[in-house]
Protein backbone atom coordinates (compact mmCIF):
# COMPACT_ATOMS: atom_id res chain seq x y z
CA UNK A 1 0.00 0.00 0.00
CA UNK A 2 1.38 3.27 -0.88
CA UNK A 3 1.07 6.02 1.81
CA UNK A 4 2.29 9.36 -0.14
CA UNK A 5 5.96 10.00 -1.45
CA UNK A 6 7.84 7.26 -2.02
CA UNK A 7 6.47 5.39 1.08
CA UNK A 8 5.13 1.93 0.53
CA UNK A 9 4.04 0.36 4.21
CA UNK A 10 4.13 -3.40 2.67
CA UNK A 11 7.66 -2.86 1.90
CA UNK A 12 8.38 -1.66 5.88
CA UNK A 13 6.49 -4.48 6.71
CA UNK A 14 8.56 -7.21 5.22
CA UNK A 15 11.62 -5.49 6.09
CA UNK A 16 10.26 -5.17 10.04
CA UNK A 17 9.28 -8.33 10.02
CA UNK A 18 12.39 -10.63 9.29
CA UNK A 19 14.39 -8.19 11.56
CA UNK A 20 11.67 -8.52 14.34
CA UNK A 21 11.69 -12.44 13.56
CA UNK A 22 15.10 -13.08 13.31
CA UNK A 23 15.54 -11.63 17.19
CA UNK A 24 12.43 -14.10 18.33
CA UNK A 25 9.80 -11.81 18.80
CA UNK A 26 6.39 -11.44 16.87
CA UNK A 27 5.64 -9.16 14.52
CA UNK A 28 2.17 -7.92 15.88
CA UNK A 29 1.31 -4.65 13.99
CA UNK A 30 2.84 -1.35 12.33
CA UNK A 31 1.52 2.19 12.37
CA UNK A 32 2.40 4.65 10.04
CA UNK A 33 0.56 8.30 10.31
CA UNK A 34 1.24 11.67 10.06
CA UNK A 35 2.81 13.42 6.81
CA UNK A 36 6.45 14.90 5.73
CA UNK A 37 7.97 16.26 8.93
CA UNK A 38 5.34 14.56 11.29
CA UNK A 39 5.81 10.82 10.56
CA UNK A 40 5.39 8.06 13.31
CA UNK A 41 6.26 4.69 12.26
CA UNK A 42 5.00 2.49 15.40
CA UNK A 43 5.97 -1.00 15.22
CA UNK A 44 4.11 -3.63 18.02
CA UNK A 45 5.91 -6.64 19.19
CA UNK A 46 5.18 -9.26 21.25
CA UNK A 47 6.46 -12.88 22.44
CA UNK A 48 4.98 -15.52 25.30
CA UNK A 49 7.30 -14.25 28.06
CA UNK A 50 6.07 -10.36 27.29
CA UNK A 51 7.44 -7.51 26.32
CA UNK A 52 10.42 -5.36 28.60
CA UNK A 53 11.93 -1.92 27.38
CA UNK A 54 15.24 -3.68 26.78
CA UNK A 55 13.40 -5.50 23.73
CA UNK A 56 11.81 -2.50 22.39
CA UNK A 57 15.54 -0.46 22.50
CA UNK A 58 16.85 -3.62 20.79
CA UNK A 59 14.20 -3.67 18.18
CA UNK A 60 13.73 0.15 17.48
CA UNK A 61 18.04 0.03 16.89
CA UNK A 62 17.71 -2.66 14.60
CA UNK A 63 14.65 -1.27 12.99
CA UNK A 64 15.88 2.52 12.63
CA UNK A 65 19.53 1.46 11.16
CA UNK A 66 17.91 -1.09 8.15
CA UNK A 67 15.33 1.70 7.50
CA UNK A 68 17.58 4.80 7.64
CA UNK A 69 20.25 2.58 5.01
CA UNK A 70 17.31 1.56 2.82
CA UNK A 71 15.44 5.03 3.08
CA UNK A 72 11.93 3.49 3.29
CA UNK A 73 10.78 6.62 4.87
CA UNK A 74 12.40 9.41 2.42
CA UNK A 75 11.38 12.12 5.28
CA UNK A 76 12.29 12.37 8.73
CA UNK A 77 10.05 10.32 11.05
CA UNK A 78 10.19 9.26 14.72
CA UNK A 79 10.39 5.26 15.62
CA UNK A 80 8.34 4.16 18.20
CA UNK A 81 8.40 0.71 18.96
CA UNK A 82 6.24 -1.38 22.08
CA UNK A 83 4.20 -4.33 22.84
CA UNK A 84 0.35 -4.59 21.78
CA UNK A 85 -0.96 -3.71 25.18
CA UNK A 86 -3.54 -5.47 27.14
CA UNK A 87 -6.22 -3.82 24.46
CA UNK A 88 -4.11 -4.75 21.44
CA UNK A 89 -5.45 -5.09 17.69
CA UNK A 90 -5.73 -8.45 15.74
CA UNK A 91 -4.51 -8.14 12.55
CA UNK A 92 -4.01 -11.84 11.31
CA UNK A 93 -6.13 -14.40 10.93
CA UNK A 94 -4.36 -16.68 13.24
CA UNK A 95 -4.91 -14.13 15.99
CA UNK A 96 -8.49 -14.96 16.05
CA UNK A 97 -7.18 -18.54 16.72
CA UNK A 98 -4.45 -17.73 19.13
CA UNK A 99 -7.22 -15.53 21.46
CA UNK A 100 -9.80 -17.76 21.38
CA UNK A 101 -11.72 -17.66 24.54
CA UNK A 102 -10.62 -14.07 24.75
CA UNK A 103 -13.31 -11.19 25.03
CA UNK A 104 -12.93 -8.49 22.40
CA UNK A 105 -15.13 -5.82 20.68
CA UNK A 106 -15.52 -6.04 16.77
CA UNK A 107 -16.24 -2.77 14.33
CA UNK A 108 -17.60 -4.18 11.02
CA UNK A 109 -17.59 -2.43 7.89
CA UNK A 110 -20.99 -3.07 6.99
CA UNK A 111 -23.94 -3.54 9.71
CA UNK A 112 -24.63 -7.30 10.68
CA UNK A 113 -28.31 -7.48 12.66
CA UNK A 114 -28.72 -3.86 12.32
CA UNK A 115 -25.07 -2.55 14.29
CA UNK A 116 -21.52 -2.16 13.68
CA UNK A 117 -19.99 -2.80 17.08
CA UNK A 118 -20.29 -6.37 18.69
CA UNK A 119 -18.73 -7.27 21.83
CA UNK A 120 -18.57 -11.30 23.50
CA UNK A 121 -15.58 -13.97 23.49
CA UNK A 122 -13.88 -15.13 20.31
CA UNK A 123 -14.88 -18.42 19.55
CA UNK A 124 -12.03 -19.17 16.77
CA UNK A 125 -12.48 -18.40 12.88
CA UNK A 126 -13.99 -21.30 10.51
CA UNK A 127 -14.09 -21.02 6.62
CA UNK A 128 -12.70 -17.64 7.10
CA UNK A 129 -15.30 -16.18 9.22
CA UNK A 130 -14.98 -15.48 12.82
CA UNK A 131 -16.65 -16.39 15.63
CA UNK A 132 -17.98 -14.50 18.48
CA UNK A 133 -20.14 -15.07 21.37
CA UNK A 134 -22.20 -12.63 22.22
CA UNK A 135 -23.35 -11.33 25.98
CA UNK A 136 -26.56 -12.86 25.50
CA UNK A 137 -25.28 -16.65 24.71
CA UNK A 138 -26.12 -16.00 20.65
CA UNK A 139 -23.24 -17.10 18.25
CA UNK A 140 -22.57 -14.88 15.60
CA UNK A 141 -20.27 -15.26 12.33
CA UNK A 142 -18.50 -12.08 10.96
CA UNK A 143 -17.33 -12.65 7.88
CA UNK A 144 -13.36 -11.63 8.32
CA UNK A 145 -13.42 -9.20 4.71
CA UNK A 146 -15.99 -7.01 6.54
CA UNK A 147 -14.27 -6.43 10.19
CA UNK A 148 -12.56 -2.97 10.71
CA UNK A 149 -11.18 -3.85 12.94
CA UNK A 150 -10.94 -6.42 16.63
CA UNK A 151 -9.34 -5.68 20.06
CA UNK A 152 -8.95 -7.57 23.17
CA UNK A 153 -10.93 -6.08 25.83
CA UNK A 154 -9.58 -6.95 29.37
CA UNK A 155 -11.92 -9.17 31.40
CA UNK A 156 -12.06 -7.64 34.51
CA UNK A 157 -14.42 -9.98 36.04
CA UNK A 158 -12.22 -13.05 35.22
CA UNK A 159 -9.49 -10.98 36.47
CA UNK A 160 -11.19 -10.36 39.90
CA UNK A 161 -11.94 -13.56 40.05
CA UNK A 162 -7.92 -15.04 40.21
CA UNK A 163 -7.27 -12.25 42.59
CA UNK A 164 -4.42 -10.57 40.61
CA UNK A 165 -6.07 -7.42 40.44
CA UNK A 166 -4.96 -4.41 42.77
CA UNK A 167 -2.29 -6.95 44.44
CA UNK A 168 0.33 -5.30 41.94
CA UNK A 169 0.84 -8.73 40.05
Amino acid sequence: MLLGIGVELDQIWQVVEEIVEAENYELVDIELTGVDLDRVLRIFIDRSEGISHSDCRLISQQVGTVLDVENLIPSSYTLEVSSPGLDRRLVKESDYVRFEGSLAKVRTTLPLNNQKVFRGRLRGLHEHKVHIELDDGQLLEVPIDVIKETRLEVDWQSEMARGSVGRGQ
